[in-house]
């Protein structure tokens, strides 16, 4: 069925023209080759139109046919590539000829058999064929030619699109050790710097005498004093080494002053839930050291052995771990799980506590322990006669570490004045920490002496000693050593002084007919309510309760509002741990009003004049006024 006299429009296709061009490769009995009668009959009519139509579709199917078998061939053994495509083999050299499809080597293996029968080919004709090893195999051209599947490669290329900025410049690799492959990513071990080792931390709530709370996050191995300086940091304060970390204890009355090389968090592991760190002054916290006679009577120390130097070696008797200080004399006892209080002869030593069970006798039969000193802290009574039914107001107690709820266990003890209290109190600290102290003590004069003279801070008061009276009425001045010539020169000075200051007294007066807030008389009747020794209105025994809790030492003072006259004020005044109190009055001097402490002898302006004498003078008081009692709000 040939079509005359009309060219095949597929004659004009590239792969058709050099499919008609080459001759195939095939064996005789290949069913796909053209038969010997249909490639003499194109080369013998070159120039006919006319095509076999039966010969080019049975020629098409065979080619698609060998075509599919290498295809899925390739596509079962062939790896992937990282894009997703097959590998392909590299093409044969040329001259070899190319393994035929395993799948098809049975059909050929049989054709081939019948080949003879089927057309007799000459020997002539099969070896030109052979011959020809510059024409490229067919399996090459189907190769060329195969098709590419359209879906995958549509979507490795938006893939590729997606991953690819083109309109960023190409950023090179800041990293390019961490890419290689002979150096892993991971960091070796010694690559970083060595880290400290960091430690523990733990929240402590401090509260201040106002009620006010911070809460501090502090390491495990803080000492005291070292969150005294912080809070004293924070808070703006002067650190004058008297602040003071206190363990109180509200369900039981109790309350002491932790030592500065006490670890808080250590403390605070033996507190109760409703126990709380306080933060205050404490003044005598260390004044043992400087005055030990006023804190040790001579006749409630003895010594197991024969001491040198009496009471100036008193306190290294007390240091050293190899003599044998002791504090004897009597207290009132609370019996064990009862109200009852009993008066005994007590003896303390380094061993312990110990009772006499008959009279005053110290021989070791008479002798039971108490409470041994290595077990339990020592604490004061904040109210002994309401909560334990206290003989006296100057009652203490050991308390061992263990209890955290019940007094029952608590060993409570009662003086008889304050200065037994101190006595039998101070000497637990020094024979339970002995060194331990003096280290604390000595750890402000070091650090202040290894400081420079440059670095040394200028003191805000002079003492009276280095002020002498001086004469500048003439050209030069002078120095008064006549000791009544100075006096009238003060008398004089001080009464120039109130002639100008009068002189220049304002007396403006605001829109409605009143004086200023600012005028002279009323900034001084105020001006001492914005100083911190200045406590309002407070009452006597709320004085003495501050008084007694920031430390009995000499000079330890604060004012505050009297309330028997609304007009006066009255000064609280430590000496020789006992309290006493001072009337402040108000006295009119030409039209002026003044404040004096010993009835207008000795008048000044206003309170903040009055300290400041005091502070440098004795006067009429027992003592100078040394140290202020002081509220901070953390």
């Amino acid at each position: 069925m040939a079509l005359a006299g009309r060219p095949d429009p597929r004659s004009h296709h590239p792969y058709y023209q050099d499919q008609a061009e080459q001759p195939s490769p095939r064996g005789p009995g290949d069913p796909a080759a053209p038969s010997a009668t249909a490639r003499s009959r194109s080369t013998a009519h070159p120039q006919e139109d006319d095509v076999d139509l039966e010969a080019l579709v049975s020629d098409m199917s065979a080619s698609l046919e060998s075509l599919y078998a290498t295809c899925s061939m390739q596509s079962e053994t062939a790896p992937l590539r990282q894009n997703g495509q097959h590998t392909r083999d590299p093409p044969p050299p040329s001259g070899a000829k190319p393994a035929p499809p395993q799948a098809s080597q049975a059909p050929q293996a049989s054709q081939a058999s019948q080949a003879p029968q089927a057309s007799q080919v000459p020997q002539a004709s099969q070896a030109p064929q052979a011959s020809q090893a510059p024409q490229a195999s067919p399996q090459q051209k189907v190769q060329r030619s195969q098709p590419v599947h359209i879906l995958a490669a549509r979507r490795l290329q938006e893939e590729d699109q997606q991953f690819r900025t083109s309109s960023l410049p190409a950023i090179p690799n800041p990293f390019p050790e961490l890419c290689n492959a002979e150096s892993p990513p991971a960091l070796t071990p010694g690559s970083l710097p060595p880290t400290q080792v960091t430690t523990a931390k733990q929240d402590v709530r401090v509260f201040s005498e106002d009620g006010t709370c911070k809460v501090v996050e502090i390491p495990v191995d803080m000492t005291a004093r070292d969150l005294c300086q912080l809070l004293v940091h924070r808070s703006h304060c002067v650190d004058d080494n008297s602040w003071a970390l206190v363990e109180h204890h509200l369900h039981l009355g109790l309350e002491r002053c932790l030592e500065d090389h006490e670890l808080v968090v250590q403390v605070q592991t033996t507190m109760a839930s409703e126990s709380k760190f306080l933060f205050r002054k404490n003044y005598a916290k260390y004044e043992f050291f400087k005055n030990p006679t006023n804190f040790f009577p001579e006749q409630m120390v003895t010594w197991c052995q024969q001491s040198n130097g009496g009471q100036s070696q008193l306190l290294q008797n007390f240091l050293n771990s190899s003599s044998c200080p002791e504090i004897q004399g009597f207290l009132h006892v609370k019996e064990m799980g009862r109200k009852s209080w009993k008066k005994l002869y007590l003896c303390l030593r380094r061993s312990g506590l110990y009772c006499s069970t008959k009279g005053s006798s110290k021989e070791p039969r008479h002798l039971q322990l108490l409470a041994d000193l290595e077990d339990g802290s020592v604490f004061s009574l904040i109210a002994g006669r309401k909560q334990y039914s206290a003989p006296t107001d100057f009652g203490f107690c050991i308390k061992p570490n263990k209890v955290l709820h019940e007094p029952k266990e608590l060993r409570l003890l009662c003086a008889e004045d304050e200065q037994s209290r101190t006595c039998w109190m101070t000497a637990f600290r020094l024979l339970k920490y002995g060194m331990l102290l003096y280290q604390s003590y000595r750890v402000p004069q070091q650090r202040k002496a290894s400081l420079s003279p440059f670095s040394t801070p200028v003191r805000s008061s002079v003492s009276e000693n280095s002020l002498v009276a001086m004469d500048f009425s003439g050209q030069t001045g002078r120095v008064i050593d006549n000791p009544a010539e100075a006096q009238s020169a003060a008398l004089e000075e001080g009464h120039a002084w109130r002639v100008r200051s009068r002189g220049k007294r304002s007396t403006r007066m605001n829109a409605l007919g009143s004086q200023s807030p600012l005028h002279p008389s009323n900034l001084s009747a105020v001006i001492h309510r914005t100083q911190h020794w200045f406590h309002g209105r407070i009452t006597r025994e709320e004085s003495h309760r501050i008084i007694k809790q920031q430390g009995l030492v000499d000079g330890l003072f604060l004012l505050r509002d009297s309330q028997s006259n609304p007009k006066a004020f009255v000064l609280t005044l430590c000496h020789h741990q006992k309290i006493k109190n001072f009337q402040i009055l108000p006295c009119e001097d030409d039209g002026q009003v003044f404040f004096s402490l010993d009835d207008g002898n000795t008048k000044f302006s206003d309170l903040i004049q009055l300290v400041d004498f005091y502070q440098l003078n004795k006067g009429v008081l027992p003592c100078k006024l040394k140290h202020h009692c002081i509220r901070v709000a953390l």
